[in-house]
């Protein structure tokens, strides 16, 4: 059965919390979603008095789900009674003070020069509203500030961080930290992985091995710093009620390898996978932190050259005489895709679920220096899938296309059509290409010549592997038979 995100709260602040000390985010516990999303748990201390108390916390962030709080008791033996909660992320800022100060007279500090100069204005409209500000200044209004403006150090109502305030009913005077769990957005991960060839290159069946360091991207634009946090992070899409949560506010970039002092374990949590980096972690507000979490090398990888030249015609499906018409054939296609592949397991040096990402590929040329030859994004891949990745064209490997015949008989109901396919190789070595074709008249077809066998992928879907040698070609020749 599954469970929902608030009920997963519940139960990751029941059962993977950590202390933390009163109005800080110290030693927080966070487990950090793919999607804007985060479940934060700490600790509060409650000092309660008999009947009605105010407690208030500041160990929140700016995108808190104020829904999603949850609070108890550590031990579990107390019932915290919640009689009212109030979330409040108004801080204090520039717009916000002089919203506060319209309709009175503050001071302007203006500078001219190496001088600094005071001056006094009214403020007939703070512009928080999206206008400009209305400053009175010596009878006159100007839609600009005259200056830097001068707010009284004794201005009541300041809000210097996210605030969480309760009413808390007790039977008893009591004392003892309570859990404090919610959700937040602001917060993101995601995986890359850096693939380099191993010494030699490519061989000619296009089966090498390579070496794999995997990263995870961390960043916290909650608003809050989180300090020595312990981190765990979710893969899976977990379903959200879209409530119009603001998106995560922009913060500076600021990257830092970290090498684990214990490597990062994984759990299969419900229908996700949980990853936990075994370590504490500082988290700043606009940060972006990067962690290795995987490291293997001698992966065997399968490097194949891939030509779908032909043009894409819809499925016509088997309406009578629409399998007859001659459709114009546009330009082929020349480009020859460069396809790597590998298959997640342990005798392959991985076995590890490898969370969505994107995947870069080096190679060393002939000096040794390791260049960049291409990227793509894999999804969530289970141990024991494939990995199939597309990694650029090749420059030296093309491919022509061209309609050899066409004929139709509208009495038999039948169309016969013939293709001639070429590729080239301009490379040093021989390469393997898998020609791909798309049989798409009608339902009913069959292959009634052809040059070389063929694999059939799906109903429409046929491809030719050849072997071109090195500075020639290789041509392909088929006729297809549809009937209606």
């Amino acid at each position: 059965m599954k469970i929902g995100v608030t009920g997963m709260v519940l139960a990751l602040a029941a059962s993977q919390f950590v202390s933390a000390q009163q109005n800080d985010s110290r030693s927080a516990s966070l487990t950090i979603y793919n999607n804007d999303l985060a479940v934060v748990r700490t600790n509060v201390d409650l000092d309660l008095k008999k009947g009605i108390n105010e407690i208030t916390t500041t160990k929140v962030t700016r995108q808190l789900e104020p829904d999603s709080v949850v609070l108890r008791d550590a031990s579990g033996q107390r019932s915290v009674q919640v009689t009212e909660q109030n979330y409040d992320a108004a801080l204090a800022s520039q717009p916000w003070m002089l919203e506060k100060y319209e309709g009175q007279t503050i001071d302007f500090q203006v500078v001219h020069g190496d001088r600094v100069e005071t001056v006094q204005g009214k403020i007939l409209r703070s512009g928080n509203d999206g206008t400009d500000p209305l400053i009175e200044v010596n009878g006159k209004m100007q839609f600009t500030l005259p200056g830097q403006p001068l707010f009284p150090a004794s201005t009541d109502g300041l809000l210097l961080k996210p605030t969480l305030r309760w009413q808390i009913y007790s039977e008893n005077a009591e004392h003892f930290p309570a859990e404090l769990g919610y959700l937040t957005h602001g917060f993101n991960w995601n995986a890359t992985y850096n693939i380099v060839s191993s010494e030699g290159g490519a061989s000619t069946s296009g089966d090498e091995t390579m070496d794999l360091v995997g990263w995870v991207t961390i960043g916290n634009h909650s608003g809050t710093d989180f300090d020595d946090a312990k981190v765990k992070l979710m893969a899976g899409d977990v379903n959200r009620v879209s409530n119009g949560a603001a998106a995560g506010i922009g913060g500076a970039m600021m990257m830092k390898a970290m090498a684990a002092p214990a490597p990062v374990t994984q759990q299969a949590f419900d229908d996700f996978h949980l990853y936990d980096l075994n370590r504490q972690v500082s988290l700043r507000s606009g940060e972006t932190k990067q962690i290795e979490f995987l490291r293997t090398a001698k992966i065997p990888v399968t490097r194949r050259y891939v030509y779908d030249g032909g043009n894409s015609v819809p499925h016509l499906g088997v309406v009578r005489g629409v399998a007859g018409v001659q459709m114009a054939e546009g330009a082929a296609n020349k480009t020859v895709r460069i396809e790597q592949s590998f298959v997640n397991t342990k005798q392959n040096h991985l076995g590890m679920p490898l969370p969505a990402g994107t995947m870069r590929f080096y190679r060393r040329d002939k000096d040794g220096q390791m260049e960049f030859v291409g990227e793509s994004q894999i999804q969530h891949t289970p141990e024991g899938e494939k990995v199939e990745l597309s990694t650029g064209t090749a420059f030296d490997v093309t491919g022509d296309r061209k309609r050899t015949d066409f004929k139709t008989s509208h009495e038999n109901q039948v169309t016969d059509e013939s293709f001639e396919i070429t590729v080239k190789n301009a490379k040093d070595n021989p390469v393997n290409v898998d020609v791909v074709e798309h049989l798409n008249r009608s339902m009913n077809w069959d292959v009634v010549e052809k040059s070389s066998a063929f694999e059939k992928r799906d109903s429409s879907t046929v491809v030719f592997p050849v072997s071109v040698p090195a500075h020639g070609q290789q041509k392909v020749t088929y006729t297809v038979h549809y009937n209606w």
